[in-house]
């Protein structure tokens, strides 16, 4: 039966109320038939997509707006790109890097103690140190100093955590950063400097002074002056107190000279390094480079002076000097020893 057929068959009312109030009497039509009922259907189904519409509406709304919190918090994150985290290390877990450039001295003099002093009142570096993660074979974690290695040791003395930044750095842009890093703080020497650069020479990080120079944004005079300096031989080096008391301006002099009379400059070297106090830095620049430019030199008398041995070893030497007696430790003491020795000599002046 098609739908023509289904059609005739529905009966309507025969008299339809003349107002809206009049009521309908129900035997005057029958029950739906299959295309009321499909109608019906169909209305439901449009109303409940009526709903499922809204509510899609809804949906895409609330994800708009979502997009646009999102939009607006990563228009604010991107002045944040490439910051990286402070976290706080066990500094047993930190070593410091293979181009490291501090001498030993850096670990134990006035400025060092200064500083270990004010991160012990602070209960933390203030100053992140920046670090690399290091691939160990027994799977622990352990990362290698960037830059920042007083500040760790200071760390590693008082047995504290020391605040870290963590970056996966190669070889070239650790040392890049270093160098940078050491040359803004301008408390590094000449000779350590020079040693780093070096180092980085000789492990071929970089093929050429040049490719070096420019990679680290200095220029090739200085840094040969540096290499200089860090070329030394070792008689030379000791004949100064420290080695960063070698100056760059001692770079040319010196080399002038090694290459008029190495053997000469040695020797020289050699007898001024056994003056006790050691002299001014310029003064022993002078006597080793004089002799070999052609005019004279001499070693100054030595002091009066008491070697202290122990184990068969010199620890400390004991002189007197213009201004009284003088004593000089080959190790630093630390802060407990310095305590100690303090209160003997108040002792043993009384």
């Amino acid at each position: 039966m098609n739908l023509k057929d289904k059609a005739s068959k529905i009966k309507f009312p025969l008299n339809l109320p003349e107002t809206k109030s009049e009521p309908i009497d129900p035997s005057t039509y029958k029950n739906k038939t299959a295309p009321g009922a499909m109608m019906a259907f169909a209305n439901e189904r449009r109303s409940e997509m009526l709903i499922e519409n809204e509510e899609l509406k809804k949906k895409a709304e609330t994800v708009d707006l979502l997009q646009a919190r999102l939009t607006e918090t990563l228009e604010e994150l991107k002045q944040w790109d490439g910051a990286k985290g402070v976290r706080e290390l066990d500094p047993k877990l930190v070593v410091r890097s293979k181009f490291a450039n501090r001498h030993e001295l850096n670990f134990g003099g006035a400025e060092f103690l200064q500083l270990k002093e004010e991160i012990s009142n602070a209960g933390k570096n203030i100053q992140p140190i920046k670090v690399r993660p290091l691939k160990t074979k027994s799977g622990e974690g352990a990362y290698e100093i960037v830059y920042g290695h007083r500040r760790h040791e200071a760390c590693l003395q008082l047995g504290i955590p020391v605040h870290a930044l963590i970056d996966n750095l190669d070889d070239q842009s650790l040392f890049v950063e270093m160098d940078r890093e050491n040359r803004a703080r301008k408390d590094l020497s000449a000779w350590e400097q020079g040693t780093m650069y070096k180092r980085a020479l000789d492990q071929g990080l970089f093929p050429s002074n040049r490719k070096l120079a420019d990679a680290i944004g200095v220029d090739l005079s200085a840094l040969g002056k540096a290499l200089t300096l860090a070329q030394l031989p070792d008689e030379i080096i000791a004949a100064f107190e420290s080695p960063m008391d070698i100056q760059y301006k001692f770079a040319k002099p010196l080399r002038d000279a090694l290459d008029t009379d190495l053997k000469g400059c040695i020797e020289r070297a050699k007898k001024i390094a056994s003056i006790v106090p050691k002299l001014k830095a310029n003064e022993i620049l002078s006597f080793i480079i004089t002799p070999a430019l052609g005019g004279g030199g001499t070693v100054p008398p030595p002091l009066n002076q008491i070697e202290i041995n122990v184990n068969n070893k010199p620890i400390a030497t004991i002189f007197e000097g213009k201004k009284g007696s003088e004593v000089k430790f080959n190790f630093s003491l630390g802060d407990k020893k310095s305590k100690e020795l303090a209160d003997f000599i108040k002792k043993l002046v009384k």
